[in-house]
């Protein structure tokens, strides 16, 4: 049985009584690779609030952005959990997650090609709208900014605890739409000199941005079950992504 946050069971409770939340497996490719998401709609909706798509962490498509996708689904969002790592791929350990995530570090086109592949793909999710925000949680809060620098046509990005350094050779001037940050201030993989970098550097593109700071968050404030869950810096997030969604979609 899925467990749910507070902030699930508030978002669930704000729906309709008769409302049902469908979540599926969908297959797609990108190029020749094969690749397998997870779309999550809110059948009571017969036109949706937005498309949400979510990039998963360095482990892989997991339970966790299924969840997060039916959380989003609640809200009157189509969500479209995509995947960059290939559908053939089962990580199953620390050496794996660092292997898969570290190849499309090294390979930046590749990271690229995946993530637009994906972002096209949304156009064949049943529900799917016009208007698109993209998010993502550590891994996949790294590879949101990298969809934005390489000039993804969305409405808006959303990093939770992500790596926040600028690959060499990349700037933000191909940026078109907001950039939001949620950030824990005790985050060891990517500090406030990180965060404090970033922000510099949107300002000098004109990138409209944001950014809300979780004092003591650690970086994977909101995987559930983590040694660095943090519940109020979760609630936080997600309502901040909330009113996010609402302002952008």
């Amino acid at each position: 049985m899925r467990r749910l946050t507070l902030s699930a069971i508030a978002a669930l409770t704000a729906t309709t009584a008769t409302a049902e939340i469908v979540g599926e497996y969908h297959s797609y490719t990108v190029g020749d690779e094969s690749f397998e998401g997870y779309v999550a709609t809110n059948t009571d909706l017969n036109t949706p609030l937005g498309t949400v798509l979510i990039v998963h962490d360095w482990d892989g498509m997991t339970e966790y952005e299924e969840r997060r996708a039916e959380m989003l689904a609640e809200l009157g969002y189509t969500a479209f959990a995509i995947d960059v790592y290939g559908a053939d791929t089962d990580p199953q350990g620390t050496e794996d997650y660092q292997a898969l995530s570290g190849a499309l570090y090294e390979d930046r086109d590749l990271f690229r090609t995946r993530l637009m592949g994906s972002i096209e793909e949304a156009a064949n999710i049943t529900g799917a709208t016009d208007n698109i925000v993209m998010q993502g949680y550590c891994f996949g809060g790294a590879a949101v900014l990298e969809a934005a620098r390489a000039g993804a046509d969305l409405d808006g990005f959303v990093s939770f605890h992500g790596s926040l350094d600028l690959p060499e050779g990349q700037d933000y001037a191909s940026v078109t739409a907001p950039i939001m940050v949620f950030h824990g201030s005790a985050d060891p993989v990517s500090g406030m000199d990180a965060l404090g970098t970033l922000l510099s550097d949107l300002q000098e593109a004109g990138v409209e941005h944001g950014a809300q700071v979780f004092g003591g968050a650690r970086h994977s404030f909101t995987v559930y079950g983590s040694d660095d869950y943090d519940l109020e810096a979760d609630r936080g997030s997600w309502d901040g992504l909330q009113t996010f969604l609402e302002e952008t979609l």
